[in-house]
């Protein structure tokens, strides 16, 4: 069998018509990608961190998060950038 995964880059703005206007929505709705990627058979669910910016900054609570929710799926981070 391939292996299939995604990285998510994490991205939340306070903007109008943003459906991830807070760190919280980004989570959320990142726990939920996990968890729904795990039930239809994706291998792999990663995620880009960024400090300093509107992005996921610190992986290991959300990584944690999904893997408590899921039972097939790896998790983990796809790049990590410092600037």
């Amino acid at each position: 069998m391939k292996a299939f995964g995604f990285l998510s880059f994490g991205h939340y703005q306070d903007v109008p018509g943003s459906a991830t206007r807070t760190a919280a929505d980004m989570i959320k709705q990142s726990i939920e990608i996990g968890v729904g990627a795990d039930e239809i058979g994706v291998n792999g669910a990663y995620f880009r961190v960024h400090h300093f910016a509107p992005q996921q900054a610190s992986p290991m609570p959300l990584l944690t998060a999904i893997a408590a929710k899921t039972s097939r799926i790896e998790v983990g981070t796809g790049v990590i950038d410092l600037r």
